[in-house]
């Protein structure tokens, strides 16, 4: 430090009558070596000290005798007055950190500044710069970890692909910092690779047409199961008849980054930049983490849309083979389609009532439906018998709940719907067929039914009687709640059959 006797710049004399330090500055001048500037108390720089010259913001001869707010930045000169005002008030050191441009180029520095006793002001500073990359690689990394989470979470909670592929494509132009990217989808059945979704194109129609494996860049990276990249496109390499609108949007780099999960090509990330991309070997691990989570919750949501299809198809083979059953049954005369979906759909309402869930209710209809298609396997001098049935013309028609079993359980798609005719004849004190099955024991579906057919039953004309008033059949069905039917579902029945008493007739 130079004294006033010698007033030399660059170089510190310890002189007591001039400087007189406090235990404060002595810790100061043993944590931050680097740089030393002194000011006095209006923040003109008076000398300084360092071991490296390219720490300094400029040559000495520019920023000695002059006030630091005039040779900072505007905003880190303002800081440093603000840091000595707090010293100088609080008699405590202030720290800060900013970036400052120096001799070497921009560098971020720990800057510390203390009031003296001779209201002098001491402002040392640390080159940061290792500890600022040090927290901006921990901050990037958690970036990082966030958007594969996000890329995973997308992946669980939404099956829909263009939401997958919405996130995906979002992460990598935040992640990667990237101008543009799109995701080419696999096709299995022609082996071409097909536009899925595009991000950050100044002209979102672009067309794309499909692109055969080995074509371009793009085919090329599928085929090879390989990273692709160029830092000068051009048409042919592009391999798509796109190309020169691609190249209209003025790209420079490009990547093509095979999607692969399983050991199955999915498809093909594709990213452009228009400046130069030189890539660190850590932007490229993270853009093959990228790419390999993307595969994989593309995968999940290709997975779940063929698994949407089979259960639809299955669905409506369901309908089918029930709609041909319906008929077979109406047209041998064994049963009436009115009264088929009449049950059904009261015992869909009584469902309902009872808070059923849907999935659960779909299978419930089905099985209403259903519910006497063992009535194929019985002959119909039996069933349209005008009189009372023997014992042993009773025994037989007691048989379809078995013969039902027997027709339906092949079927795995129907196996939910057996419930109702398998056990609608169960009742709850145990009296019922052909398992004598007593409360609970019957599944829900199965009480439900046998109140709502009893009912339909009661109210319908059959060759052996006439049919019973709506009231009679009503008070039959309170009669024998606790009895033969479940009392829990009788008063959700009699909710739903009072609340709509202009179908039936008295």
């Amino acid at each position: 430090m130079s004294t006033k006797s010698d007033p030399k710049p660059g170089h510190f004399a310890l002189d007591q009558q001039y400087w007189h330090l406090s235990t404060q500055l002595e810790a100061l001048l043993r944590g931050f070596p680097q740089v030393l500037l002194l000011l006095d108390e209006k923040g003109k720089i008076l000398d300084y000290q360092t071991g490296d010259p390219s720490l300094l913001f400029m040559p000495p001869d520019q920023f000695l005798q002059k006030n630091i707010r005039d040779v900072f930045p505007p905003d880190t000169g303002s800081q440093v007055i603000r840091a000595v005002e707090n010293a100088r008030s609080t008699d405590q050191v202030a720290a800060f950190r900013c970036q400052l441009p120096t001799l070497g180029g921009t560098r971020w520095f720990d800057l510390r500044a203390v009031y003296t006793s001779d209201r002098h002001i001491v402002l040392a500073g640390r080159d940061a710069g290792e500890q600022v990359s040090a927290v901006e690689a921990t901050r990037r990394q958690l970036q990082q970890v966030s958007a594969l989470h996000a890329i995973d979470s997308a992946a669980i909670a939404s099956f829909d692909l263009k939401v997958t592929l919405s996130v995906i494509l979002r992460e990598i132009l935040n992640q990667l910092s990237v101008d543009a990217a799109d995701i080419l989808l696999l096709d299995p059945q022609s082996n071409m690779l097909e536009f899925a979704a595009g991000l950050g194109f100044r002209n979102p129609e672009i067309p794309h047409a499909p692109i055969r494996l080995g074509q371009g860049y793009a085919g090329s990276a599928a085929r090879e199961r390989r990273t692709v990249s160029s830092s000068r496109l051009d048409h042919v390499n592009l391999g798509n008849v796109s190309a020169a609108q691609i190249l209209h949007e003025h790209f420079v780099s490009y990547y093509a980054v095979p999607l692969l999960a399983k050991g199955q090509i999915k498809g093909v990330l594709e990213i452009y930049c228009r400046a130069p991309l030189p890539p660190t070997e850590n932007w490229l691990e993270f853009l093959n983490d990228l790419a390999s989570h993307a595969a994989l919750a593309i995968d999940s949501a290709k997975q779940f849309q063929e698994l949407q299809k089979k259960v639809l198809e299955l669905s409506v083979s369901s309908d089918l083979a029930i709609e041909a059953w319906i008929r077979a049954l109406e047209i041998s005369g064994r049963e009436n389609r009115e009264h088929i979906r009449r049950v059904a759909d009261l015992t869909v309402e009584v469902a309902r009532k009872l808070q059923v869930g849907e999935a659960e209710i779909v299978n419930m209809r089905r099985g209403a439906l259903l519910h006497d298609v063992g009535f194929l396997g019985i002959p119909e001098t039996i069933l349209l018998k005008a009189g009372s049935l023997t014992p042993e013309e009773r025994a037989i028609v007691q048989e379809h709940p078995d013969l039902a079993l027997h027709l339906l359980q092949p079927l795995p798609h129907l196996t939910a719907a057996l419930d109702i005719p398998r056990y609608h004849h169960e009742r709850w004190d145990g009296s019922g067929y052909p398992e004598g099955l007593k409360g609970e024991q019957i599944s829900l579906a199965a009480r439900i039914f046998a109140v709502v057919d009893v009912f339909d039953a009661l109210t319908s004309t059959r060759p052996y009687r006439p049919a019973r008033s709506r009231k009679e059949a009503l008070e039959y069905i309170r009669q024998q709640a606790g009895v033969k039917f479940d009392p829990h579902v009788v008063e959700a029945f009699l909710a739903v059959v009072e609340g709509a008493s202009h179908l039936w007739s008295e």
